[in-house]
């Protein structure tokens, strides 16, 4: 299969790999070799936002990164008779799974991020066995009960807030931005890259499902949190923006209260899209913690 849109080779030097899950052709990089790290992306991104972490660790490790159906370079569900799949977070959980079965990915040591929390930490307590460590970035992993995230959901997720998301491509133009410190990163080649996906009202419908699923998805969201117990004996490692208005530190404190052992990198002055705030710091996170563990 071709990529959908064009990718500057010097920003993504990356083969592209698809992985049919179910009619739907799910794209993935998987470069290097060596212990395997995988990494989830959130809203409205994709493997994209890792391009500087897998660059400067594929020369020791296998690095996978996924997009999600209807996201990044993977296959429109329509286009392949799915009218069925609704971009929920569950779903793209179930992919995940899929693809890491397909793939036969084991002693992972996962990345998560924004939605990528619940949807890798889904994957992950179904299968723990397949988990070797964990990476949490700026995330969490059970229902919305702050009167901010269910104000954010409705907000964004209904009536005037989602027609911004859809017909403006808010999420991508405004919000993506509004979470980035470093904004020198915004050249108009990674802007374009992230707006790539989404060229239609129709190709954001993933993104402007996941506002609404933060309340929506409460059930699969209480699934994941009742299988974190799980993971209770994998070495963490907690890679935090200090910056971020989305995850603070009341998640902070609640993920060092699930995982005690936590080892905790705060990333001073990183906002919510840590990757493109601090790549270098979380990539030499990542190498020393998969040294000492």
């Amino acid at each position: 299969m071709e990529r959908a849109f064009s990718v500057s080779e010097k920003l993504y030097p990356f083969e592209s790999h698809w992985c049919e899950v179910d009619r739907i052709p799910v794209h993935y990089i998987d470069e290097g070799s060596g212990p395997t790290l995988l990494f989830l992306h959130g809203n409205p991104t994709w493997s994209f936002l890792y391009r500087d972490i897998v660059a400067a660790l594929r020369g020791d490790y296998r690095c996978v990164a996924i997009d999600y159906p209807g996201m990044g370079l993977s296959g429109k569900p329509r286009d392949f008779g799915r009218s069925d799949y609704k971009f929920t977070p569950a779903e793209h959980s179930a992919v995940v799974e899929r693809i890491v079965e397909a793939l036969d990915l084991r002693d992972i040591t996962l990345m998560v991020q924004d939605w990528g929390g619940p949807i890798g930490l889904g994957f992950a307590t179904r299968q723990p066995e397949r988990i070797r460590r964990l990476v949490i970035g700026n995330t969490w992993a059970w229902p919305a009960d702050h009167l901010d995230m269910k104000v954010f959901s409705t907000v964004l997720g209904r009536g005037p807030g989602r027609l911004l998301v859809m017909r403006r491509n808010a999420f991508v133009k405004w919000l993506l931005p509004s979470g980035i410190n470093r904004k020198e990163r915004l050249t108009p080649d990674v802007l374009a890259a992230y707006e790539g996906p989404y060229p239609t009202p129709k190709d954001r419908e993933p993104t402007a499902v996941f506002p609404r699923a933060i309340v929506a998805s409460r059930h699969y969201l209480a699934e994941v949190e009742s299988g974190l117990h799980r993971l209770a004996d994998k070495p963490v490692k907690l890679v935090w923006g200090n910056r971020d208005r989305a995850f603070r530190k009341r998640e902070l404190e609640r993920w060092r209260a699930l995982f005690p052992q936590a080892s905790l990198e705060m990333l001073d002055g990183a906002n919510h899209f840590i990757q493109e705030d601090a790549p270098e710091q979380i990539s030499a996170a990542i190498r020393t913690f998969a040294a000492s563990t």
